[in-house]
């Protein structure tokens, strides 16, 4: 059997943090143009850049401290394990408030790749680091997240299978066509989805 694997995203995908990213750039004066927070900090003025990057680091920390699992976590990673499927956490957030929420929900991952392990989604680089260093083919590994970052980021990566859970009307808006995922209503979607993956 070919070995398989599976790349969670964290915030609004197996954790909500209760982060209004919308509420954040707003107040930062940033467009609502689809792009990563960071990518939009990186290319503000010097000013606009450290009051976001305090403003955000701020609020990861609040959702870390105050966030919940998002309901069918624990089960998708237990059947997961039972199966003998690596998982690994794939998250544009710092290793700083992974570590919160994990020191809070202890959940097992195999792997877990934030921002400061390379350029974070929609770049594809966290995804192939993750697929090298669990030794999987693109063709046999599973991306399950909630924006549009997750699925740009798994397709260049070369991955085929994206779920994407609880997907939002503006962040579907910016997939483009020719990227094939599939949208979920919850986890326990997901789950059902898999099992006929792993059939093929």
């Amino acid at each position: 059997m070919n070995r398989v694997c599976v790349l969670f995203d964290m915030d609004g995908t197996i954790y909500d943090s209760g982060i209004d990213f919308l509420a954040l750039r707003t107040r930062l004066g940033l467009p609502q143009n689809g792009m990563p927070i960071l990518d939009q900090l990186r290319t503000s003025s010097p000013e606009t850049r450290a009051r976001g990057l305090e403003l955000l680091h701020s609020a990861e920390a609040e959702g870390a401290a105050n966030g919940q699992l998002i309901p069918g976590t624990v089960e998708l990673l237990a059947w997961l394990r039972r199966r003998g499927i690596r998982c690994a956490l794939i998250t544009n957030n710092s290793r700083r408030s992974v570590d919160a929420v994990l020191a809070k929900h202890p959940l097992s991952f195999d792997l877990i790749l934030t921002r400061g392990d390379g350029a974070a989604k929609p770049e594809p680089d966290l995804f192939l680091k993750a697929l090298e260093r669990l030794h999987v083919q693109p063709s046999h590994a599973v991306a399950v997240g909630d924006t549009h970052l997750d699925a740009l980021a798994a397709h260049r990566a070369g991955i085929q299978e994206i779920h994407l859970v609880s997907l939002r009307d503006r962040m579907a808006a910016l997939i483009p066509s020719d990227i094939a995922y599939k949208p979920a209503a919850d986890l326990n979607d997901v789950r059902e989805r898999m099992v006929e993956w792993l059939k093929r």
